[in-house]
């Protein structure tokens, strides 16, 4: 019997389908420069209102630059005018970078993230909780050991020290309000290992696993990388992230050659006017003179939006990029789908190994579901959105920043996807 009226079938069935995905697609979505060209008044309003001092915008879609500005001043009392290639202190966009050193160091059979963070540091083995309650703080047991998967997440229930119940056991051992805003540690003459280890004497603010706690989680890890490769922690960034990426400007302490290029930090008054911060941990800070030895996995680096923006695209790219591969897919996987259910809000933002994730439309801007990313406490920020191809950057060196520039720009972004 012939098998023509089989095979026949079989090709309307194939005909029909690929009908119906091509009526379904989506067309890709282009961004229109006309639009987005929008952008250069209101970030010179920001500068020219005095709300910013200066900023450094970038986007890219599908790897080109469709967008780059510098506006304002890298340092304004000197006259000194931003450039694209001006170098900027970006904090926490620093997690980020470090999430990939232990993700690496997975891949190589080194840790796991089920590990208890006391198979690196010893002194977590048994660490506290500070309870609240009507009669007042009470210091417990912690229910668990904290893993390294709790620190990725920040679920690990540790904070930044500042909270008003533990604020002064934290700055009797240099940490919490002894160390800027909580999270600067540049000024310490110490390894961070030796600052990670003390931080486990200290109480934490909730149980593991049971709450979204945004601290040292990341400063700790830099310890767990240290200690799970025998290599100090800049060295891991340099030759696992940032010298195969070619991000030439990131750095923990600023080399000498380069110290023209990095921008001055500023603040906002009570009247939102962007004034030059002042000297010390939180202004200027030290990574330009000082000890240059503690290097903080949570908040240490200086980069510029364009090196930021290749780690960027790396990540976007699956964990490669032109042709360099630094992850492997299922690791990017992991680090950009949320990890901790309704923990981290309940509104359709959760958190993934190290990246903040949009889970819902609208719940974060117009970021598209899929999206993800994070920023610094100088008030940068950065977006990936695959669905679109969009990787966007915003610079600025502003502790705190009062206006709102950070709302307003991944908007003005999106409103150019036609």
């Amino acid at each position: 019997m012939s098998s023509a009226p089989a095979i026949a079938r079989l090709v309307l069935l194939f005909t029909l389908t690929l009908s119906a995905l091509s009526l379904n697609a989506q067309p890709e979505l282009r961004i229109d420069e006309s639009k987005l060209a929008r952008l250069d008044q209101v970030l010179q309003d920001y500068v020219d209102q005095q709300q910013l001092a200066g900023a450094v915008a970038l986007v890219l879609q599908n790897g080109e630059i469709v967008y780059e500005r510098a506006v304002g001043w890298s340092d304004r009392e000197a006259g000194k005018e931003m450039r694209t290639d001006s170098m900027f202190r970006i904090a926490s966009q620093t997690k980020a970078l470090t999430s990939v050193v232990i993700l690496t160091l997975m891949e190589e059979g080194r840790l796991n993230l089920s590990d208890p963070v006391s198979r690196f540091i010893p002194e977590y083995k048994s660490t506290t909780v500070a309870e609240m309650s009507d009669a007042g703080m009470k210091i417990v047991p912690a229910k668990r050991e904290i893993t390294l998967r709790d620190l990725l997440t920040h679920t690990a229930g540790i904070s930044y020290g500042t909270q008003a119940h533990i604020a002064e056991l934290y700055r009797q051992q240099g940490l919490g309000p002894a160390a800027g805003a909580g999270w600067y540690t540049a000024d310490k003459d110490e390894a961070v290992c030796t600052t990670m280890a003390r931080l486990a004497s200290l109480p934490f603010l909730e149980q593991p696993g049971e709450a979204w706690v945004y601290g040292y989680n990341t400063d700790v890890l830099g310890c767990v990388a240290e200690r799970a490769s025998g290599l100090p922690l800049d060295e891991l960034i340099s030759t696992r992230i940032t010298e195969p990426l070619e991000m030439n400007d990131t750095h923990f302490f600023v080399p000498a050659e380069k110290i023209a290029r990095v921008v001055a930090v500023y603040s906002s008054d009570a009247e939102g006017k962007a004034v030059r911060a002042a000297e010390g941990s939180r202004g200027q800070g030290h990574y330009i003179e000082g000890p240059r030895r503690n290097l903080a996995g949570g908040a240490g680096l200086i980069s510029t939006a364009k090196d930021y923006s290749r780690f960027m695209e790396m990540i976007r790219g699956g964990g490669e990029l032109n042709g360099v591969r630094v992850l492997s897919p299922r690791s990017v996987a992991l680090m950009t789908t949320n990890q901790v259910g309704t923990l981290h809000s309940d509104n359709g933002r959760g958190f993934g190994l190290g990246f903040e994730t949009t889970d819902l439309y609208g719940a974060n801007g117009m970021d598209a579901v899929g999206s993800y990313g994070w920023g610094g406490a100088y008030g940068s920020l950065y977006r990936v959105d695959p669905s679109s191809g969009l990787s966007i950057l915003l610079m600025i060196n502003q502790l705190p920043n009062s206006n709102d520039i950070r709302t307003k720009y991944p908007s003005m972004v999106y409103q150019a996807l036609q």
